[in-house]
């Protein structure tokens, strides 16, 4: 089992967009990138200057989304209660006086600040700040009347292929992590 599937629920956690200035050059581009080695034609999406459905290609996942917010606030909720826990027994073997004085107390508060601290990671890992770069890039390509090419790579594999002939059309790429 992948390590990111303990945390996201997504088929595809990376996205490119590449912003163009006429159809023909986005639609050229499009074409090209379906035609990368596993590359399915849902993967990429054009968006169309002021196309009012422009978030959803961008973001088509949403099903996955919520499952990643369920999965990933579970997942480090659980991490921060086991590190507080660890805390809590390291605290105590090494004769930590406020500890040893009230052990009930120090347990629950260390364990419920632990898992706090742990749930706002998930959240974090939600939110997924990471995606701001394609997000807007894409929403001022629409609002400006340009087209945009949005690729949904699912393999570390796609993602190189798809950035690297993005870049050599001579389109603005914008990726995530």
């Amino acid at each position: 089992m992948q390590f990111s599937k303990l945390f996201f629920r997504e088929h595809s956690l990376s996205k490119l967009a590449a912003v163009y200035p006429d159809a023909a050059n986005a639609e050229v581009a499009a074409r090209d990138v379906k035609g990368l080695p596993d590359m399915q034609n849902h993967q990429v999406q054009v968006i169309e200057p002021f196309d009012r459905e422009w978030g959803r290609k961008v973001e088509p996942e949403g099903v996955g989304i919520w499952r990643t917010a369920i999965r990933a606030h579970v997942t480090c909720g659980v991490l921060g209660v086991l590190a507080g826990l660890a805390l809590y027994a390291g605290l105590y073997l090494a004769d930590v006086q406020a500890v040893l004085s009230t052990p009930g107390v120090s347990l629950v508060a260390i364990v419920l600040f632990a898992m706090m601290f742990g749930l706002m990671a998930g959240g974090l890992l939600t939110v997924r700040p990471d995606h701001d770069s394609v997000v807007s890039t894409v929403r001022q390509a629409a609002a400006d009347g340009r087209w945009a090419v949005v690729v949904h790579p699912v393999s570390r594999h796609q993602l190189s292929a798809a950035e690297q002939l993005l870049a050599t059309s001579g389109a603005q790429v914008a990726r995530t992590l």
